[in-house]
């Protein structure tokens, strides 16, 4: 049983993961482009956020086309896309194309950000789900560790630019991955009652769903105090706390090793204390630790050990955040699954896109406004927590599992 649920984790991890390794292994060039290209810091993170605007977006595309046509076709697509976008991207002359082209590697990204949480959701619900969607994670997580240490090395030897051929031939290993590794979860008969009406009609039943919302929503803005931690911290660690690039991959792997440790207790602490009552403990205390961190950039404060070392701890509890919502908000729409996942991805991809939008109108590479905003990420995400599971003190998720 534990080698199936690993083989699973593994293929669906790292097929999720491709998107995300071309964010995190770009990070320590972002300095290096915008000197490459002429570009202020601003347009450099323009290119972060056009990605987080496309992979948003698309999976409201992937999603649906999923549940029509099975999960395995939308997954070449994406990923066929995102090759081509990479090459692009490897070959642009200025901070403009590079943008666009970011735009669409995000869509072919998309593909693998939506579609395997619905395959989780094909398999497995409640705690068995989350124990899968918590190995999904540790591989998913391990991209934030080595992506930024590899891309630190291919930059070292080819430039910023090598960084998009690395990722492009990554795309194609995801490629074949598909086609010998993974078996379509969606069956003929689920797919009879899926088309494009079907699909608009399941979003607006989502949409009407407070208790979706405030799940997905939840996960959106913990996960955007990340996304602004993503934009700001390659200039306020680089730039302003002098670390050099290989350096700053080691810091940010850190907080990305506390993620994926703690998201491996999901799945005992669910089973044991229920999901609900994970969830609301994981983001009380990680709202608590980034109110600490804020507090003492307010009062003057500017050691980088102790931004590491609070962030590695608010990092862990969020470890247990992500996933647990995301079973707890796909729970009671399995027939929609692709769907609904695909709208959770989208809210959740937008709602970072935007609060990087927001803190780089106020970006002056020192480490406050970035902090500001990772904090108000954490907050709300509690302040959400309370008005969404308040009456849900002690629910647990029924366990199922398909096939």
């Amino acid at each position: 049983m534990l080698s199936r649920y690993l083989k699973m984790a593994l293929v669906l991890g790292l097929l999720s993961a491709i998107g995300p390794f071309a964010i995190d292994m770009y990070l320590p060039a972002l300095p290096d482009i915008g000197r490459s290209l002429g570009a202020e810091v601003g347009a450099v993170q323009l290119t972060l956020t056009a990605f987080f605007l496309s992979i948003g977006l698309g999976q409201l595309l992937y999603g649906p086309v999923s549940d029509m046509v099975g999960r395995k076709p939308p997954l070449y697509a994406g990923l066929a896309l995102f090759t081509l976008a990479s090459i692009g991207c490897a070959l642009a002359t200025d901070i403009h194309t590079l943008v666009a082209l970011r735009f669409l590697q995000g869509l072919g990204a998309a593909a693998g950000m939506a579609i395997p949480r619905a395959i989780v959701r094909d398999l497995h619900t409640g705690a068995e789900a989350a124990r899968l969607m918590s190995l999904l994670m540790l591989v998913f997580s391990v991209s934030p560790i080595l992506a930024p240490l590899a891309g630190s090395g291919v930059i070292a030897l080819t430039g910023w630019r090598g960084v998009f051929w690395v990722v492009a031939l990554a795309a194609v290993a995801g490629m074949l991955l598909v086609r010998g590794a993974l078996a379509e979860t969606r069956s003929e008969a689920d797919r009879v009652d899926s088309s494009l009406g079907s699909a608009l009609r399941g979003y607006g039943v989502l949409l009407r769903d407070r208790h979706f919302l405030g799940l997905v929503f939840i996960g959106a803005f913990a996960m955007a105090g990340f996304f602004v931690y993503l934009a700001g911290s390659p200039f306020v660690l680089i730039n302003h706390y002098g670390l050099s690039p290989t350096q700053y991959s080691l810091a940010f792997g850190l907080n990305a090793a506390a993620f994926i440790g703690s998201a491996q207790f999901t799945g005992p602490l669910g089973r044991r204390f229920g999901l609900v009552p994970l969830a609301k403990w994981a983001v009380t205390a990680c709202g608590l630790v980034m109110a600490s961190l804020l507090a003492y950039y307010l009062v003057g404060g500017d050691q980088l050990l102790v931004l590491v070392s609070l962030y590695f701890v608010a990092s862990a509890f969020m470890g247990m955040v992500i996933p647990t919502v995301s079973v707890l908000a796909l729970d009671a729409h399995g027939a929609i699954a692709g769907t609904a996942s695909a709208l959770m991805g989208t809210l959740q991809m937008l709602c970072g896109a935007a609060a990087m939008g927001v803190v780089g109108l106020f970006a002056n590479g020192r480490p406050l406004p970035m902090v500001a905003g990772m904090a108000c990420g954490a907050l709300t995400a509690l302040a959400l927590t309370w008005i969404t599971l308040r009456h849900r003190p002690h629910a647990t998720p029924v366990q199922r599992v398909r096939g």
